[in-house]
């Protein structure tokens, strides 16, 4: 009678303790502040293109070898609206093989690719973890939104952006040395009888 009544109390005290696992995937732990899940290309906002230039770092640097991308010339530096060269063309990485080193994000010079909160991606097939340069923009995209995310610096000036701005200064410079200053008239030479020498 009495180890059933202890029983029962040990029973009692685990259903009013906090519960500490979730029944996947009907319910979701919160995701933590310094989560990494898979890599993610950025979009530039404000030039409407990637960031990325597929100047391939970070395929160098991928220990598990799991990206390939291909640049290509950006048609928008010959239009002159962005300052970027080169610009991706297509990008792939094999989630099935990252292994969220973040290593990509460390190496890239133009705010690129970073660590998304995606991380929920079983798929069946071998392959089906293969993704490609939309659905990176994608991921990438969300994750923008989700963090609030910033690029770590402006970005340069267009062709477009620089000749405007030199030809404003050159306006400027135009303005300012056709505006005739008033002389002073301390400055003005005086007169024969003011110095009271002879006009002879």
């Amino acid at each position: 009678m009495l180890s059933g009544l202890r029983g029962l109390g040990v029973t009692l005290r685990g259903a009013l303790r906090p519960k500490v696992t979730f029944e996947y995937p009907k319910e979701h732990l919160p995701v933590d502040n310094r989560f990494m899940g898979f890599p993610a290309l950025t979009w530039d906002v404000a030039r409407d293109e990637p960031y990325c230039t597929g100047c391939m770092v970070c395929v160098r640097y991928c220990p598990t070898q799991c990206m390939s991308a291909k640049m290509q010339d950006n048609e928008k530096f010959s239009e002159g609206v962005s300052h970027r060269k080169k610009i991706i063309e297509s990008f792939e990485i094999n989630l099935g093989r990252c292994i969220l080193c973040g290593i990509c994000v460390d190496v890239c010079n133009f705010d690129a690719i970073e660590m998304s909160l995606e991380h929920e991606r079983s798929e069946r097939l071998r392959n089906a973890n293969r993704v490609d340069l939309p659905t990176l923009l994608d991921m990438g995209r969300v994750y923008q939104v989700e963090v609030g995310w910033k690029q770590s610096k402006p970005n340069a000036a267009s062709p477009n952006e620089r000749a405007a701005a030199k030809a404003a200064g050159e306006e400027a410079k135009a303005f300012e040395e056709s505006v005739v200053e008033p002389s002073d008239p301390d400055d003005s030479v005086n007169t024969a009888e003011e110095t009271g020498e002879d006009a002879a």
